[in-house]
């Protein structure tokens, strides 16, 4: 078991015509000993590269890789003791699933007797039994992957890298082998790097999650830390299905109280004027005639008559765009002025027509502010 420290990495490609890509910039992050650290972005931020310079498959252009306190950046990949799970399987299509499993171990020259243990107890922990004796094109891609991950677990690692290993199946697949990767993360103990541009993956599986944009990372906390109290714009509208309602406009001071005034000037076309709690109020107080954004998540605006002890100022009136009914909760499109936004609410809503007005409640209490220069938290 090990514990990971990456501090001030950096990665860099020549692109087409020479340009200058920079895949990585400046990253430092760490992984206790035991955790599951779900790696989250959209394609092209620098998840993969990210892996591959812990891993040793790439070389880093500058900063440091440490596992358990010792710097691994001019250690071979053979002797890092990390195991990578890829995206595609690279398994052997010539080979039958024990002889997959058993690869890394028979070139590791272990006695035959081990190798056998070995892969007979990731068989029965991953489910395979009954498939050791299988070529892979006989396997379903939920059992395909099962050997990848097999593959890695009988190495017996300091340190698990799965890059997007769930990416190639289909949706039912991925939620069981979710389940699986977490089940299994559990009883080994061993520190895990997750790879995944799925927010949804990286919310269920990580202990911690880190959200990754242009090789940087932008937040590092708890999953439900990164989804109420995103560190900046880019998080608020990356993390969350659907994502967080962003605002543009002003804090304004109106009747010896302070609001919120979308648009970039009073008066303007579409505008929404909300009250701010007064819970908020006094930290909001220097932000008076500065442009903000405001960020609220869908369920967080709620049907008028649900929210009868909020202060009336908080109500927005807006027209239905179109309803998604998902089951257990429905979203519902409005706008008010020029303002498009969504709110989620338990329940069938499936009556709703479009163009139906809606009397909507922001709930300020949940608001959250950014600064529209910056993109970071205000509040």
């Amino acid at each position: 078991m090990a514990s990971v420290v990456l501090e001030h990495l950096d990665k860099t490609f020549k692109g087409p015509k020479g340009a200058i890509i920079h895949a990585v910039r400046d990253l430092g992050l760490g992984v206790e000993d035991g955790e599951l650290l779900a790696l989250v972005g959209p394609s092209g931020c620098g998840k993969t590269t990210t892996l591959r310079l812990i891993a040793g498959l790439e070389d880093a252009d500058g900063g440091t890789v440490s596992i358990d306190g010792q710097v691994v950046n001019r250690v071979a990949p053979k002797d890092r003791d990390v195991a990578m799970v890829f995206q595609n399987h690279a398994l052997f299509a010539h080979l039958t699933v024990f002889e997959n499993i058993a690869f890394g171990l028979k070139l590791r020259k272990l006695a035959r007797p081990e190798i056998q243990r070995r892969v007979e107890e990731a068989a029965e922990m991953l489910g395979l039994t009954s498939c050791l004796d299988r070529l892979p094109n006989a396997l379903s891609g939920g059992q395909q992957q099962r050997v990848a991950v097999g593959r890695a677990i009988v190495r017996r690692p300091r340190l698990f890298l799965l890059d997007e290993p769930l990416s190639n199946l289909d949706a039912p697949l991925r939620v069981q082998m979710r389940r699986e990767i977490a089940r299994l993360h559990r009883r080994l103990g061993i520190a895990t790097i997750y790879v995944t541009h799925d927010q949804a993956e990286a919310m269920a599986l990580g202990n911690r999650v880190a959200v990754m944009n242009e090789g940087v990372v932008q937040q590092i906390e708890r999953p439900l830390d990164v989804y109420h109290r995103p560190a900046n714009l880019f998080v608020a509208g990356f993390i969350g299905s659907p994502p967080m309602n962003l605002f543009h406009g002003v804090i304004a001071s109106e009747g010896g109280g302070i609001r919120f005034m979308s648009g970039k000037e009073p008066g303007d076309r579409g505008q929404i004027t909300i009250g701010i709690d007064e819970g908020v109020i006094s930290r909001l107080s220097g932000f008076v005639g500065r442009a903000v954004v405001l960020g609220l998540r869908a369920e967080e605006i709620l049907p008028a008559a649900a929210g009868t002890a909020m202060a009336p100022e908080s109500t927005v009136k807006g027209a239905v765009r179109f309803v998604e009914t998902l089951g257990s909760e429905t979203h519902v499109h409005l706008a008010a002025g020029t303002h498009e936004f969504v709110a989620c609410w338990r329940g069938d809503l499936a009556s709703f027509a479009s163009r139906d007005k809606l009397a909507v409640l922001f709930d300020m209490r949940k608001a959250r502010f950014f600064d529209p220069g910056t993109g970071r938290a205000i509040l």
